[in-house]
């Protein structure tokens, strides 16, 4: 595999990740919900796991306010580099590409934060699980379109 179809991959989940939050943060507008704590007790989690001091309470705070999108698009970037090796560099029709890019960012995001304990998806309702969705859709739909554009077409052996 080339580095330029990892490279592609990389930029394809940034963009997801991109769309994922643009999703998430008009949910908060059209619903006047509050913004979600997982990312920060995800981060917060992580971070006693790892044995890792983030300083006086007022500090890490803030050290878990920025950390928790921090390893959001980590994973969105993480998943696009792996879609690029399942990919094998090459395009996906739109449909596949999205469902598989979506799902695989929804699956290690939801099993990450019920592995640290931060949330059970076995307890959510159907409101919550089409809140979680719609934006893992969206990060699915801007990866795949991003990706696709990278990568050059196939050209058929005829001409």
């Amino acid at each position: 595999m080339r580095a330029a179809a990892l490279a592609d991959g990389a930029i394809a989940g940034a963009v997801g990740s991109a769309a994922l939050n643009v999703v998430s943060y008009l949910d908060m507008v059209v619903r006047a919900r509050p913004a979600s704590s997982t990312p920060e007790e995800s981060a917060r989690r992580l971070a006693q796991l790892a044995h890792v001091d983030l300083g006086p309470e007022d500090r890490a705070a803030n050290r878990r306010s920025g950390l928790g999108p921090v390893l959001g698009y980590g994973m969105g970037v993480a998943a696009g580099v792996g879609y690029a090796l399942l990919a094998r560099g090459r395009r996906m029709p739109l449909a596949l590409a999205t469902g598989v890019l979506g799902g695989v960012v929804m699956t290690m995001s939801d099993g990450t934060t019920a592995l640290l304990g931060v949330t059970d998806p076995r307890t959510w309702s159907r409101s919550d699980w089409l809140a979680d969705l719609v934006p893992h859709l969206a990060y699915g739909v801007a990866a795949a379109a991003t990706w696709n554009r990278l990568r050059p077409p196939v050209v058929g052996r005829g001409g």
